[in-house]
């Protein structure tokens, strides 16, 4: 693992795979802070949307239809980039197949000497049990999601050539995903006393940024808000907050159930202090 250092030694250019609704304001927040940023999507419509925010856009696709157009593309934008911000999650993938999708970063990552990787995973890695997770559960437990740990390990720190930095984001809410929407007008719904393990966009940005200003090499982290209410508290008082229907739940027998995404090591490590720890005050920024 490397030392956390200054962030008045940072970095010149960033690379970002997927500038979406994280992505892109990350990038912005990024190049707010003197960065040159490289950044790509999907969308052909969206290269005037980066340009337009300061950021050298650039068109490419993953997966089956991943052409020598956008090898070039991605070899162009990794060209001379310090850090590059996976940003691509497992959804846009057929199952099973993620790992695959991601390979040709990996080798354009190598071939480019990009030094650092920050790769943007998810608290899906863990098996829904009632207990706390922490980082190393998900290599422990036999019902991990084995394409997301394959496609963590591809990035696995390399001596002599890059160092990565794996953040495994809780469920993500903000603007454009109120959490009050997610099950607003549903019935008879089950784990009403499973643990929420959210994490707003604000704070998405605000730890990605941190880790890349203030060189948090080596680690891999879990991150969402401290506050972790029960399904049947949270969800209803969501939904009021916009005006819904609540959902309701099962008459279960209280017993425990759902994991709880254990934050202490990244808590304990970095100095980033969390805007949004409190979900249900964090309402009212969604």
């Amino acid at each position: 693992m490397t030392t956390k250092s200054s962030a008045s030694s940072s970095t010149s250019t960033i690379a970002i795979l997927g500038c979406g609704w994280l992505g892109l304001p990350l990038a912005q927040a990024l190049v707010a802070d003197g960065y040159t940023v490289n950044g790509s999507t999907t969308t052909p419509t969206q290269l005037l949307t980066l340009r337009d925010a300061g950021i050298r856009p650039y068109l490419l696709r993953l997966g089956p239809e991943f052409s020598q157009i956008d090898a070039d593309s991605l070899h162009a934008m990794l060209h001379e980039a310090d850090v590059l911000v996976l940003n691509v999650p497992p959804r846009a993938a057929a199952a099973g197949a993620y790992p695959a999708l991601l390979r040709p970063v990996g080798a354009a990552v190598a071939a480019c000497g990009v030094r650092h990787v920050l790769f943007v995973s998810s608290t899906g890695v863990y098996p829904d049990e009632p207990r706390a997770m922490r980082e190393a559960d998900a290599l422990s437990s036999p019902d991990a999601p084995s394409d997301l740990l394959r496609a963590e390990g591809q990035f696995t720190p390399r001596r002599g050539q890059w160092l990565t930095t794996v953040v495994r984001l809780g469920g993500l809410i903000g603007p454009e995903r109120p959490p009050g929407r997610f099950l607003a007008g549903r019935h008879e719904l089950k784990q009403g006393s499973a643990p929420v393990n959210l994490i707003h966009l604000d704070d998405c940005v605000g730890l990605l940024r941190h880790i890349i200003q203030e060189k948090v090499w080596g680690y891999t982290f879990n991150a969402c808000a401290a506050h972790h209410p029960a399904r049947r508290d949270f969800y209803p008082a969501a939904a009021a907050h916009l005006g819904l229907e609540a959902p309701t739940f099962c008459n279960e027998i209280m017993t425990a159930s759902g994991k709880t995404i254990d934050t202490t090591l990244l808590r304990q490590t970095t100095a980033y202090r969390f805007r949004h720890d409190d979900l249900v005050a964090a309402l009212a920024y969604c």
